[in-house]
């Protein structure tokens, strides 16, 4: 998809992946930010630590891939020990998805759909997902998410981009300054697990609600940046700012806007070196980040956190919005 400005997406109707974002740097120079791969075959390896994909049923972390709904107890397959993470074995990331183009007047778009059916991956109900695509002529990236299912079942849709604002040039996201527009984030057990509580970030290094590098304070955090931030008490009516990030080599800012109730920021911890990507630039750690806007992580075995059942008779609706724009 091609704006009227130039910029660019590529998208693949498997695991409904972004491959490519080509956005201009302060001096209009086209530039791909996101990390990805050049074949289908790199993706299909067992290797592809998600880049781009379409994450569902559940993105995040379910603890010991259980949860209960209704009175039943649900296993799905655990496939980050203990623990099941994104959707399983074979997510959406990892489907084929149909895809139909169009163009309106606000920018290209493209429309995919796929149906996980009754028992895919341990989840009940068969799941109707849709997702719209749409680049616009302000260079805008939109996300609008759909779901119907014929069974109560849980739901956490997300997308796994991975970014990198300075790509080509920045060799990690460390520099880039990041604003989170979140006073409370998610703590978690030793395994990634939320404990339940709705933290203050105020004197930690989670607090991104005023600019901080990346790398600033990420050696106080173990392991590094993977944590769930807190946006809101529950869905939102309409997509607010979640997140911006400013990279200053480049001068390009991109500002994230959803109306999910949280967003994973994640630092690319687990990037060693071993991956080759688009061009052939080996992904070392911190190379990218991801911002994945979403429900909280291990929400159905949390009363506490804002509900992920979707029953019969509803409708999932989401939007996420990626604007990119320069800072001279």
């Amino acid at each position: 998809m091609r704006n009227v400005q130039g910029v660019t997406a590529t998208i693949t109707n498997y695991g409904g992946t972004l491959t490519g974002l080509f956005v201009p740097d302060r001096d209009g120079k086209l530039g791909n930010v996101v990390l990805g791969f050049d074949s289908l075959a790199a993706y299909i390896r067992a290797t592809n630590p998600y880049f781009g994909g379409t994450i569902g049923r559940y993105g995040n972390r379910l603890a010991k891939g259980q949860f209960t709904l209704d009175g039943k107890t649900y296993q799905v397959p655990i496939n980050n020990p203990p623990n099941a993470l994104h959707g399983g074995k074979q997510g959406f990331n990892r489907r084929v998805w149909s895809a139909t183009p169009s163009t309106a007047p606000e920018g290209p778009s493209l429309t995919l759909n796929y149906v996980s059916q009754d028992g895919e991956e341990g989840y009940p109900g068969t799941l109707r997902v849709q997702i719209v695509y749409t680049l616009t002529n302000t260079n805008t990236l939109r996300l609008r998410y759909t779901a119907t299912t014929d069974q109560p079942t849980v739901l956490n849709l997300t997308n796994h981009s991975y970014f990198n604002l300075g790509y080509g040039q920045s060799q990690d996201i460390l520099g880039h300054v990041l604003t989170l527009a979140a006073d409370r984030f998610t703590p978690v057990d030793k395994t990634l697990i939320p404990t339940g509580e709705l933290q203050s970030v105020a004197g930690t290094p989670m607090d991104f609600r005023q600019p901080h590098t990346i790398g600033e304070r990420i050696g106080q955090v173990p392991g590094g940046y993977d944590h769930n931030w807190v946006l809101a008490d529950k869905l939102q009516a309409v997509p607010e700012l979640a997140a911006s990030v400013y990279e200053p080599r480049s001068g390009r800012i991109m500002e994230v806007y959803t109306d999910q109730p949280g967003v994973q920021f994640y630092s690319g911890n687990f990037l060693k070196g071993n991956l080759k990507g688009i061009g052939g630039v080996t992904y070392g750690q911190h190379y990218g980040f991801a911002l994945e806007t979403q429900h909280f992580p291990d929400s159905p075995n949390q009363p506490n956190f804002p509900s992920t059942v979707l029953r019969p008779g509803q409708a999932f609706h989401s939007t996420t919005e990626y604007h990119f724009g320069v800072r001279k």
